[in-house]
């Protein structure tokens, strides 16, 4: 990633930032402090990062305001303060990839499409791509290479489609979705009720629907509902690797780290953030702007706006007052023994 045609002052004006020191610095890429090389920039969001400027090869830095930054040299080199950096350290990324040539339309000679499917002609088709009968791409959709799009599925405009992604019939794609490698959108709950013979597999008629900004990441799994439908509120966010299990309703802005897994029609409401490898129970309920602490085992509704944390997971200050509680066990052993000792050696 390039961006040669950006310099100080044009970074400056795109993100609002005070230029302290050079303007007509030509910048190539953005860097870590410890890595940067004349002509990339940095950013400085801490004290912390801000001792480490004077040592760094870097030719700018995004500082945030209020962090006095040692050892700048304004004659030679640039900072641009702003009130955040990691802020405007997502505004210069999104205008060096904008500077990247869109895929172009059109459909590769590899890939399948079913008559029946409607495909917008400002797509991008890429190669072995599969769309079945009924199926709905909208303009500007990147299918990257090797996705299947099942029958009747639909995919909004201007979203990215990785290679290897599957979405199974009659899912919904909303506008402007990213998902990456191996996202498998639709597959069937794990739904089983026991029979003589063993587990007797559950159908599940309904289907998944993806709102608008929603960006899945690599190998992640999202089960179709037994009926009506699974749903991912617009803007979520979701990593790598996490299962979420059929009929559960996402809200908006959500943030799921990597490796959690979410067992069947879980209700999480707008704003939750749940760190990584956590592990929730079926149909319980969190709470708009609730928080779930890494690696987790959440198995009771948690309140609006909480903090839990644990294994079971309960209120942040309960969880650590237990888990202080408990490495004090050891010592609580060791006096209680002694103390059984000296009474049986009363006379």
């Amino acid at each position: 990633m390039t961006a040669s045609s950006l310099t100080t002052g044009q970074i400056a004006r795109l993100v609002d930032a005070e230029i302290i020191g050079r303007d007509d610095l030509v910048i190539h890429r953005p860097a870590a402090l410890e890595d940067a090389q004349p002509g990339d920039i940095c950013f400085i969001r801490s004290s912390e990062y801000a001792g480490r400027w004077a040592t760094s090869r870097g030719s700018a830095a995004l500082v945030s305001r209020g962090i006095d930054v040692p050892g700048h040299d304004a004659q030679s080199r640039a900072l641009l303060v702003v009130p955040d950096a990691d802020l405007a350290l997502v505004r210069l990324l999104e205008q060096l990839d904008a500077q990247s040539p869109a895929a172009p339309a059109g459909v590769h000679p590899s890939a399948v499409i079913d008559p029946d499917a409607e495909v917008s002609p400002d797509a991008s088709i890429g190669p072995h791509c599969v769309i079945s009968a009924g199926a709905r791409i909208g303009a500007g959709v990147h299918l990257v290479s090797l996705v299947h799009i099942g029958p009747g599925a639909v995919v909004g405009e201007g979203s990215t489609l990785h290679s290897g992604v599957v979405v199974y019939a009659r899912c919904v794609v909303g506008r402007n979705a990213v998902l990456h490698a191996n996202v498998v959108i639709g597959a069937d709950g794990f739904g089983y009720v026991a029979g003589k013979a063993g587990p007797v597999k559950v159908p599940h008629l309904g289907n998944v629907v993806l709102g608008d900004d929603v960006e899945i990441g690599a190998g992640t799994c999202i089960d179709r509902a037994k009926f009506g439908s699974t749903r991912i509120g617009s803007h979520t966010k979701i990593d790598n690797l996490v299962q979420i299990g059929h009929n559960c309703t996402i809200g908006e802005g959500c943030i799921i780290c990597g490796h959690c897994g979410i067992a069947g029609s879980v209700r999480i409401g707008d704003g939750v953030t749940i760190g990584g490898k956590v592990a929730i129970v079926d149909n319980i309920s969190i709470g708009r702007g609730a928080s779930i602490g890494g690696g987790s085992a959440l198995v009771n509704d948690v309140p609006e706006g909480e903090t839990w944390i644990g294994v079971p997971a309960g209120p942040a200050r309960e969880a650590l007052a237990r888990h202080a509680a408990f490495r004090n066990l050891p010592e609580i052993a060791r006096n209680v023994k002694r103390l059984m000792k000296a009474r049986a050696e009363e006379p």
